[in-house]
């Protein structure tokens, strides 16, 4: 089809501009949809309005939070209670034995003498814990699955791989391995261990294979780029061939480090005494031997810390017993040698008496001398305790000083005689005393019990500490729906579009004419026309109003229509254009089903699709495009070949036509105020649905050819801007801007105050 263009000589009609009449006051941009108060209703709408992001977001969390709760390793806790007494206590009656310098220990000091590397350190040592073997399992869910299979099968069943990756573990595979050794620079690194057929296995390191070995035997090997050899010793492999596990050997540092992290210590109460050891871990039986061997370890070196000055005291007499017997050998051989050559030789009274008391005194002074020389192994020469015995030894001197003249008084013979027997007898008493006094020191050694002991050994634990499943999953189910309802507060908040027609009102100072609620049959009714035939073969039209005839956005267009009735009393024609701000926002909804609506109130209605850039409003009627409005202004058909009648909807209607070039400079043309004079004498309302103002000036054009024009704006889809710039750029054209239709309002949040704006509306029009 050619289009007639216009020449040079052609005249324009262009209609007469009404003086632009813009809102009483400019706009006040202060009020906003954030005010102060706190609307109850308007929250919960935003929150049934976004009720399937809501929904989704907290679906997702608990989702996760089930897989959270369903693949993470359970964590078992084992404890031991231990006592820390003030005083040490040895076996009754040894009391005297234990030393005189006790002191009492801060349970706080004991805490932190657990977690040494003393105590951890030998812990580490005796259980192996520096080496880490176990399989490697499917990435996330490989160890649930071996878990799951564990427990299905109490004894060593293996399982079968899935998917075919026969390297990993899934079910049933144990590794002990009790000897590890390698370079230094491999320590805290991964070396995968892969069991072959027949019991026996490789090692492999960064790819390469470093040896192969037996179960049950130890292996090694010896390479000259390496510092020291690689030894292992697996004590048991129970694994399919080429399912691989991850070795690693911790440095002595990382090993207590790691162990330390994993262990809680405190006090029962407060000023008990009674310390509880926990630790957590992967394997309740592993948990229960760690925590079982540091109790040991530790009630262990209590007691031979409390121990330990015995041990000085013994050590000391051990040291001065062979001397004091080679004394005594020596005083026996020399008394024995000299009475042989002198003959046996009587001491009187008096010399028996002399030597008594020097015997005495002489050994009085060895043991106190001996009891100086171990007090000088811990005190100094000024201690108090090594000045009294140094003031003993000074008056025991004295006295012996004394015997000694009465001595040298007495005859010669005497003399030898009587000296002789002294250093008998004091070697023998202090060989005898020293003696006693050690075997009593083991005694008392062997009887110290320290000041810990073990009230429980660790058992081991029925149930996990970790996870918690059911706090997870609650956790989870909260945490999505807080998610959600931020999600939607701050989707609303993003979404800059008007929601309120109180604001339309007070900012633009054009009323809001009718609030159509969201349609959910509209919404069928699209889906619908999607997949519709062509229109020759079902001339059935797709509207609201003839297949949901009771649905609420009909029941606001019933009332719009009582608006316009009022509306059109004082109007110059009766042709009404429906334009919006933008597309998409149910202009073309609004405008034919309120054609339809005009219709059953015994009108007669014409609807004209006036959107000569992408009109639809055919498709919804199920008619063609073709002969329509754009064939009408260039005289290409007559009016009566343009109109079309719609039996079911009791309107007649005017397609687009073939879409012109220059739609904009076509409806410039006199012949469309010819067409809309000649169409307003014949029906009693002609309703045209035009192209948004925003988009083109095709509106402004035809609405200047209108009596009235509703503009139609999309709940939440409009910046207050937007309205105002489409209001003004209506206005400054000369369009009779009657109102505002508020479209897709959502229906919770608008069903309190539905029909309020019709009859606000109503009243003013009458006014």
């Amino acid at each position: 089809m050619q289009f007639y263009e216009p020449d040079a000589n052609m005249t324009y009609s262009i209609p007469e501009a009404q003086p632009p009449t813009l809102p009483k006051a400019s706009p006040d941009y202060s009020i906003n949809q954030n005010s102060d108060e706190i609307d109850l209703g308007e929250l919960l709408g935003t929150l049934a309005d976004n009720k399937g992001l809501i929904v989704a977001i907290t679906l997702v969390a608990l989702f996760f939070g089930i897989a959270k709760s369903l693949l993470d390793q359970p964590v078992y806790k084992a404890d031991s209670l231990l006592q820390v007494k003030e005083n040490t206590q040895s076996m009754a009656g040894l009391d005297s034995l234990t030393g005189f310098l006790e002191t009492k220990t801060p349970v706080q000091a004991e805490i932190e003498l657990i977690k040494s590397r003393m105590i951890l350190g030998k812990t580490i040592k005796n259980l192996h814990l520096d080496i880490i073997a176990e399989p490697k399992y499917f990435p996330l869910i490989g160890k649930a699955i071996a878990r799951w299979h564990q427990k299905r099968n109490d004894g060593d069943i293996l399982s079968d791989p899935l998917f075919g990756l026969d390297h990993f573990a899934w079910g049933g595979e144990v590794i002990q391995v009790d000897t590890l050794e390698m370079p230094d620079n491999w320590k805290d690194e991964e070396i995968v261990l892969q069991a072959t057929a027949n019991d026996r296995f490789k090692l492999i390191f960064q790819d390469e294979i470093i040896l192969e070995g037996e179960v049950g035997k130890l292996a090694h090997t010896q390479q000259v780029n390496l510092e020291q050899p690689v030894r292992i010793f697996v004590a048991r492999l129970q694994a399919r061939p080429h399912t691989r596990f991850a070795l690693v050997q911790r440095s002595e540092g990382e090993a207590i480090r790691r162990l330390k992290e994993s262990i809680s210590i405190s006090e029962k109460g407060k000023g008990t005494g009674i310390l509880e050891l926990a630790i957590e871990s992967s394997s309740p039986a592993a948990a229960v031997r760690i925590i079982n061997e540091i109790a040991n370890t530790y009630l262990q070196q209590n007691v031979e810390q409390k121990s330990a000055e015995s041990q000085k005291t013994l050590a000391f007499l051990e040291k001065q017993l062979p001397e004091l017997k080679e004394q005594l050998e020596t005083a026996t051989s020399t008394l024995n040698d000299y009475r042989t050559h002198k003959g046996s030789i009587d001491l009187d009274l008096e010399t028996q008496n002399i030597l008594r008391g020097t015997v005495e005194l002489n050994t009085q002074l060895t043991l106190l001398q001996q009891k100086r020389d171990e007090l000088r192994q811990r005190f100094t020469e000024s201690h108090p305790n090594v000045v009294a015995i140094d003031k003993q030894i000074s008056r025991l001197q004295t006295q012996i000083s004394a015997y000694e003249k009465k001595i040298g008084l007495l005859p010669e013979t005497q003399q030898v005689i009587l000296r002789l027997s002294r250093d008998l007898k004091v070697s023998t008493e202090l060989y005898t005393t020293l003696l006693n006094h050690a075997q009593t020191i083991r005694v008392a050694k062997a009887g110290t019990v320290g000041n810990v002991r073990i009230i429980d050994y660790a058992l081991p634990p029925d149930e996990p500490v970790r996870p918690k499943k059911l706090l997870i999953i609650a956790i989870a189910l909260a945490a999505g729906l807080m998610l959600g309802i931020v999600a939607a507060f701050i989707l609303r908040s993003l979404n800059r579009g008007v929601k309120d027609p109180d604001l339309i009102e007070k900012i633009l100072h054009i009323p809001v004419y009718a609030t159509i609620q969201h349609s959910k049959n509209q919404k069928t009714i699209d889906k619908r026309l999607k997949h519709a035939p062509s229109p020759a073969s079902n001339s059935t039209p797709l509207l609201l109003s003839l297949q949901y005839k009771e649905d609420l956005a009909m029941e606001s267009l019933r009332s719009l229509r009582t608006t316009l009735h009022f509306a059109f009393l004082e109007a110059r024609n009766n042709i009404i254009m429906i334009t919006g701000p933008s597309p998409g926002i149910g202009k073309t909804f609004v405008a034919v089903n309120l054609a339809v609506v005009m219709a059953d109130a015994g009108k007669k209605v014409l609807l004209i699709d006036g959107d000569l850039r992408r009109g639809v409003a055919n498709k919804h009627l199920f008619q063609e495009r073709a002969n329509g409005l754009s064939d009408l202004i260039t005289h290409s058909i007559g009016i009566e070949e343009a109109i079309r009648s719609i039996p079911l909807a009791n309107i007649d209607f005017i397609p687009t036509g073939a879409i012109p070039p220059n739609p904009s400079e076509l409806l410039l043309h006199e012949h469309l105020r010819q067409l809309l004079d000649t169409v307003s004498t014949r029906y009693d309302l002609v309703i045209i649905d035009s192209p948004p103002i925003l988009a083109a000036t095709d509106a402004a054009i035809i609405g200047r050819l209108a009596s009235a024009t509703l503009m139609v704006a999309k709940a939440g889809a409009h910046p207050i801007r937007e309205l105002e710039q489409s209001t003004r750029k209506l206005v400054q054209a000369g369009v009779n801007l009657k109102g505002i239709i508020f479209n897709d309002i959502p229906e919770t949040s608008s069903r309190h105050s539905y029909g309020r704006y019709v009859y606000q509306y109503h009243y003013q029009s009458q006014k």
